[in-house]
């Protein structure tokens, strides 16, 4: 699975994307509102894990998690 953070712009806030191997879309949230998201793409048990990478994870950049 890989994490992108994409930083907001003005009114627009700033979100992140999770996708899969193939790069398709698995969830795209807000940082302030995870929780939804994370939910719906099965990834609860792991949200701490994802939650606490995306804080140390720079604006633009790609990481690989291995979940």
């Amino acid at each position: 699975m890989y994490v992108i953070k994409v930083k907001g712009v003005a009114k627009i806030p700033d979100y992140v994307q999770l996708r899969d191997e193939k790069f398709t879309l698995l969830a795209y949230f807000r940082l302030d509102r995870p929780e939804k998201a994370l939910d719906k793409a099965g990834l609860t048990a792991h949200a701490d894990y994802i939650m606490d990478t995306i804080k140390e994870l720079p604006f633009g950049q790609i990481l690989k998690l291995d979940i």
